[in-house]
């Protein structure tokens, strides 16, 4: 970022205390973070303050900060009334800024209810191998992390590529309007956070916030196997691109642009007519290597080409061929697409790790889970059978959080799951997670843990050499602190 200090707390609407300065480095808002130059973010989080930390902010090299409570602080500040809302817009002069600089830049958001880290990942690397790219580490994706990730972008960056999570109503539109978008994907609108939203329907409305996040030639990319996806063309401004991976050729999609949809209310939709549309891109010839690794036929218009992705489960066909659109999308060719993602891994931590360790192998898919992810993990867990003949399938599951009132019901769905892949015994952690425990009696060994301390001596009582074992849960059930374990072999006896 380059500006004077004078000139951000004008655009800001905040109020300058201490000397004018010109910021050339980083925004943080972790004082360790800091480097000469930095802007320093002061937020006032659930366990620390960060005006506590102005002093060592100063030491590290920040020039100024952005701070909510008065007071004589070490360096100069710009008072504003919430600095997380201010943080956000920060971000968009700073990308206001590299756009003017740079008018070839495009940005790219990404969201669904699940796979947005995984699409977002194949997308930043088939991008990088092209031109520069910044895109979030890991899933830093709120109102929080996603302005930091959108303020590394500079004046050369060639593509910027921003996750974008929600929790509840408006949470994408608040992000847009920090970041227009120049291409929006939606992979699907699935059951996560149900606790925020209240209703499918309201997840579904949610979600379209990133297609009217789109600037006026900006393209939307998304889902024609998910009806509630479909509706969102409507919201497009100009130009989709639809994906399919189950193959569709044809779809019924909206004919109109730029008009809203009643998600919450279908029968007041009186103008959304739908006539028969062509797909973009889809996958035909779909397999699985012996760990789990996809091989598809990738179509693009009147083009085709073979891939292999180098991560495990057939579920990621979808997020590759929605990063494929955004790719094209952004201009890429169909030979720079494959090789892109051929090339791309899986780089962020707990997503489709496969490892060994002890006679066990592992899949650890611990970073967080919703009804369509769990599913998708005990598909990826059936698939790559035990390691030995005489070995099982274990499946260590963790509480998913924010369902709301259907929690009990989705976590007691998954024992038909559980039982139809040839799973021969669970380990269930977390008190929301107790109705999938008791849903399993009579169908698979099950044991339950209160916590991660039960589950640990359970996990090392039940494991033995030969089986396979799946890791996985919401974040903040603590599961994937499980995964790290295994892979020292702190748990296998």
């Amino acid at each position: 970022m380059n500006v004077d200090l004078a000139t951000l707390a004008d655009f800001l609407g905040g109020q300058l205390t201490g000397e004018n300065c010109f910021l050339a480095a980083n925004v943080v808002t972790d004082s360790r973070e800091v480097i000469p130059g930095s802007l320093y973010v002061a937020r006032e989080g659930e366990k620390a303050d960060g005006h506590d930390y102005l002093t060592a902010a100063k030491e590290n090299g920040a020039v100024a900060a952005l701070v909510s409570k008065p007071g004589n602080w070490p360096l100069p500040t710009i008072l504003v009334a919430d600095t997380t809302r201010a943080l956000g817009q920060v971000a968009k002069f700073h990308l206001a800024q590299c756009r003017s600089l740079n008018p070839e830049l495009q940005v790219c958001g990404v969201t669904g209810s699940a796979g947005k880290t995984t699409t977002k990942d194949l997308l930043a690397q088939s991008l990088a191998a092209v031109a520069p790219t910044v895109s979030n580490l890991r899933s830093f994706n709120n109102e929080v992390g996603m302005p930091l990730t959108a303020l590394k972008t500079e004046a050369k960056t060639a593509f910027t590529v921003l996750e974008m999570g929600a929790d509840g109503p408006g949470n994408l539109a608040y992000l847009t309007s920090l970041v227009p978008l120049d291409v929006a994907v939606v992979l699907m609108v699935g059951r996560a956070h149900l606790g925020g939203f209240g209703t499918y329907e309201m997840v579904a409305k949610t979600k379209a916030e990133l297609v009217s996040g789109l600037r006026p030639t900006g393209i939307a990319v998304l889902n024609a196997d998910d009806p509630q996806v479909v509706k969102m063309a409507a919201m497009a401004p100009d130009r989709v691109i639809w994906f399919s991976p189950s193959g569709q050729e044809m779809i019924s999609a909206p004919s109109v642009r730029g008009t809203q949809v009643d998600f919450i209310n279908p029968d007041n939709n009186p103008d959304l007519s739908y006539e028969p549309t062509s797909v973009d891109l889809w996958a035909t010839d779909i397999s699985l290597d012996a760990i789990g690794h996809p091989t598809f036929t990738l179509h693009w218009a009147d083009q085709s080409a073979q891939v292999k992705l180098q991560i495990v489960g057939q579920h990621h066909v979808a997020n590759a061929l929605a990063a494929a659109g955004a790719a094209f999308a952004m201009g890429l060719t169909l030979a720079q697409v494959v090789y892109g993602l051929e090339q791309a891994g899986a780089i962020s931590p707990h997503r489709m790790h496969i490892f060994s360790v002890n006679g066990v192998q592992v899949l650890d898919d611990a970073y967080n889970a919703n009804p369509d992810s769990m599913r998708a993990g005990i598909s990826a867990l059936a698939h790559l059978g035990p390691l030995e003949a005489n070995g099982r399938l274990v499946a260590v599951l963790g509480q998913m959080l924010e369902l709301g009132p259907t929690s009990d019901e989705l976590h007691a769905e998954l024992a038909t799951v559980l039982e139809e892949s040839g799973v021969a015994q669970t380990v269930i952690v977390g008190e929301r997670a107790k109705p999938l425990h008791e849903a399993l009696t009579g169908k698979i060994p099950s044991k339950y843990c209160d916590d991660l301390a039960t589950a640990r001596e359970a996990l090392a009582q039940t494991l033995r050499a030969g089986d396979t074992v799946l890791v996985k849960g919401s974040q903040y059930s603590n599961v994937y602190q499980l995964a790290e374990e295994l892979a020292k072999g702190e748990l296998i006896k």
